[in-house]
């Protein structure tokens, strides 16, 4: 009987060696996969702040409609949350979820109205919150 039983029985677990082998393999993958991932994160922020600003352009649309004018400049992208003191007709809160948005580096929407690019102009200075720029740095507006 004890010829069918093996000699020397085998430890359960992995070796040094195996275990240095998958960590070389991960670390490899995560140097190849880990820049392509926080390139694309970039480009997801600057989506953002594009799909933001064209939100904040329709609010400031409906409330031109209700009111007869877009928001002044004095009164600037808060009046499309709050009724301001000259707005007859205002029938708002004209933004869902609760109020004015920050671009997503958490930086105020920069309005103008007159606009340069249009009747207004509605943009976040990117990354570094400093005119022009490149990348992620890039100045982001209604007029894209």
């Amino acid at each position: 009987m004890n010829s069918t039983l093996p000699s020397r029985r085998r430890s359960a677990g992995f070796t040094l060696v195996e275990l240095l082998v998958v960590l070389a393999i991960l670390g490899l993958l995560a140097g190849l996969v880990g820049p392509r991932v926080l390139g694309q994160l970039g480009g997801a922020k600057t989506k953002t702040t594009a799909v933001q600003i064209k939100d904040l352009e329709q609010a400031a649309e409906l409330f031109k409609l209700d009111v007869g004018r877009f928001p002044s400049q004095g009164e600037g992208l808060e009046a499309l949350v709050t009724k301001p003191a000259a707005a007859p007709g205002w029938n708002g809160p004209y933004l869902k979820k609760g109020g004015l948005p920050k671009d997503p580096w958490g930086n105020a929407y920069h309005y103008e109205v007159p606009g340069k690019r249009g009747d207004i102009d509605i943009y976040s200075l990117g990354a570094d919150n400093a005119p022009g720029g490149d990348g992620e740095n890039a100045d982001v507006g209604n007029w894209d």
